[in-house]
């Protein structure tokens, strides 16, 4: 028996699927939709099995836990990139690691039901009128203003190409990007500077790395108008905590919409639930029944073709 975890399963979208039936014969796979943070109740937890299928980030597969995992034979992580597995550390113990396919719209839909609601705050509007309000604040209008994208990948194009169509003049900036590529999508390429000081919404799209630590500082936040806000559905640490914190506590940005945090699930002491202006959501940005069923039929595929020696999208 090949014995399978599907951990971090929330809501249960990954048990709901019917992938599951084309496993291989001998396949055993339970799901969890809890999350563990405690170490020795996830090596309990994970022990029994031999591949082990993460959601994204949700659980770090650090060396330390790897090492604990001896019977670990596969590990599939929902996507291509994940920078909670140590990866080296996996291949030194002999675990196999393979990613799958993601969709490249949601995040970048979920970055504009963000900036619309920081925009019109209809989230607001509809709990005033609920409480017998009407008009309980004035919108800001995205045709005519100034978007700036940092970071000109999938996602961040995609981004960049709905402003356009929302009538928005839109600039770039990332460490290699060049005005080459800003003019195949009609973008203006500027200095990071020059972005943080002439955007009305700034949209963070770059990947999650050492070089990109911190990348939107207090620096970068001071540069920003008043009037300006700020947008992250890539990943926490690119945006220091508490420089954010600090300039929205002080009122030298407008307000902030975060789709990713530091500590995952938020903790009901986190500190950014108290900081004014912030719109916030937990984590959404790739989560959709049309990006679960391609991950998980995809994890499905990593499987048979680990068992038949032919492993394929390993990392």
């Amino acid at each position: 028996m090949f014995r399978v975890a599907v951990i971090d399963d929330y809501q249960g979208p990954a048990a709901a699927l019917d992938c599951w039936c084309k496993l291989p014969e001998g396949t055993e796979v339970a799901f969890f939709p809890d999350h563990v943070t405690d170490a020795e109740a996830l090596v309990e937890r994970l022990a029994p099995f031999d591949a082990v299928i993460a959601m994204r980030e949700r659980t770090p597969f650090p060396a330390g836990l790897l090492a604990r995992l001896p019977g670990l034979r596969l590990l599939v992580t929902t996507g291509m990139n994940n920078a909670a597995i140590d990866i080296e550390a996996a291949r030194a113990q002999g675990v196999t690691v393979c990613g799958t396919r993601l969709l490249p719209h949601p995040a970048a839909e979920l970055t504009w039901a963000l900036i619309l609601e920081l925009a019109r705050r209809t989230g607001a509007e509809e709990t005033s009128l609920r409480a017998g309000g009407w008009q309980c604040g004035i919108g800001s209008d995205l045709a005519g203003s100034t978007l700036g994208v940092i970071g000109l990948g999938k996602l961040g194009a995609r981004v960049a190409t709905i402003g356009a169509a929302f009538g928005m003049r839109v600039l770039a900036w990332s460490q290699n990007l060049t005005a080459e590529r800003g003019a195949e999508l009609g973008v203006e390429v500027v200095a990071k500077d020059e972005l943080f000081r002439r955007a009305d919404f700034v949209s963070v799209h770059v990947r999650h790395s050492e070089r990109t630590r911190s990348l939107v500082g207090a620096a970068e936040l001071a540069l920003m108008r008043p009037t300006a806000y700020l947008v992250n559905t890539s990943r926490a640490a690119i945006v220091d905590r508490a420089a954010l914190l600090a300039a929205l506590h002080e009122g030298r940005i407008a307000g902030a919409a975060l789709d990713v945090h530091q500590v995952e699930p938020l903790p009901a002491d986190d500190p950014i639930l108290d900081a004014p202006n912030t719109i916030l959501t937990p984590h959404i940005g790739y989560a959709t029944q049309g990006n679960y069923t391609l991950a998980y039929t995809d994890a499905v595929e990593d499987i048979a073709a680990f068992l038949a020696g032919r492993p394929v999208r390993e990392l």
